[in-house]
């Protein structure tokens, strides 16, 4: 039984389905807490704009994007602040096009719910240690360089500390030393090498650190069956967000999936964003989200014909704080 000492997800992480409107709007969260993001990644469903990251370490106006290695831009016309329960947007296409339908992903920043985000300068120095506030291992880092047009770089525990994986790119995981320096990260930092994407001299760069709590986050891998009657990847929750990657191939994207915008299980084709592509919202590799974790219901690569890492959150726990199994779904 996973136990968890979160029983509201809510509070720490959200997704929100909004239309645009061409002008102005404030987009209200609709979760059991109020949650006012500090890591808010936003995709338009309907085109092919392009994803929009931002953070309240950089400030709400300031824009990466997870499917490009292009630096970092300052601008006014795509989310504009954070409020209490939400955040403001303006009129660009990226985040507001009349009529087009948008995805908000949210999460809050907290050693509680195990996300820090830190920000660092390069020094091109091997072994260079970075301090987290996470008070805990962390299971996946992604770091992207601001200033200068660098590939975002992944370190997921799966995989260890002599690998990396490209959130941009659909590259499979490779082998190099110089972004972890062979040294996995710790309670109180990670380790970086010499490589330009991660530790350029006098760059700066971003870092969004998770480690993993019980009954609210799962950062694992998994091995596809090439079957429709797919595998089943135990979470100890009923996931409200999956991210995954086959790590064996490059040519397969990051694949999105949620329960916003596939609420119900059809044991086939389901809306699917791709982390490392710009395009709209499709319907395919089918995935289904159950009390205690996902299965995959397509036999293609993308999801389920080789191996992956994935990265999950938790729509409601399994088993509450209180030992109390929560309703399966």
């Amino acid at each position: 039984m996973a136990y968890t000492t979160i029983n509201d997800p809510s509070a720490y992480f959200q997704i929100t389905l909004y239309t645009g409107n061409g002008g102005t709007q404030s987009i209200t969260n609709g979760g059991n807490s109020d949650l006012q993001p500090d890591w808010l990644w936003i995709k338009d469903r309907d085109d092919n704009y392009k994803h929009l990251v931002v953070d309240s370490v950089r400030g709400a106006t300031k824009h990466l994007s997870s499917s490009a290695k292009a630096t970092e831009i300052t601008n006014t016309a795509n989310v504009t602040g954070f409020a209490s329960d939400g955040f403001a947007i303006a009129s660009d296409g990226n985040v507001n096009a009349n009529t087009e339908k948008y995805v908000a992903w949210q999460w809050k920043k907290t050693a509680d719910a195990g996300f820090d985000i830190v920000s660092y300068t390069g020094n091109d120095s091997a072994g260079r240690t970075i301090s987290h506030s996470l008070s805990a291992v962390p299971k996946m880092m992604i770091v992207k360089c601001r200033n200068v047009a660098k590939e975002w770089t992944v370190f997921h525990s799966s995989q260890g500390n002599g690998k990396f994986i490209e959130l941009d790119q659909t590259t499979a995981v490779q082998t190099a030393t110089n972004r972890w320096n062979d040294t996995s990260p710790t309670s109180s930092v990670f380790s970086l090498g010499v490589d330009s994407s991660v530790n350029a001299s006098n760059q700066t760069y971003i870092a969004y650190l998770f480690a993993e709590k019980q009954g609210y986050s799962k950062f694992g891998s998994y091995t596809g069956n090439a079957n429709a009657n797919g595998t089943y990847v135990y979470t100890g929750f009923k996931p409200a967000y999956v991210l995954t990657k086959q790590t064996n191939s490059s040519d397969e994207p990051w694949i999105i999936k949620d329960l916003k915008r596939s609420p119900l299980n059809t044991g086939v084709d389901s809306p699917t964003l791709f982390a490392s592509v710009n395009t709209a919202e499709s319907n395919r590799d089918g995935m289904d989200f159950f009390s205690n974790g996902f299965k995959c219901r397509d036999n293609g690569a993308p999801i389920n014909s080789g191996s992956y890492l994935y990265m999950a959150f938790a729509e409601s726990p399994f088993v509450t704080s209180t030992g109390v199994p929560t309703t399966a779904q």
